[in-house]
């Protein structure tokens, strides 16, 4: 699974392991029953798992 990561620099998300110097892990997001974006999350984790 692929982790999103923010460069320390500039301070842009990615998923690239260096953006304008080596980016860092972001800490997960905590956990909540009425997460709005619950479905997406799944659904990019389903795709990556197929593509495995």
């Amino acid at each position: 699974m692929r982790h999103i990561l923010k460069c320390p620099i500039c301070k842009k998300y990615t998923l690239e392991e260096s953006c304008c110097a080596k980016t860092e892990r972001v800490k997960p997001m905590k956990y909540s029953p009425d997460d709005k974006y619950a479905k997406y999350r799944r659904r990019a984790k389903d795709v990556e798992s197929k593509n495995s």
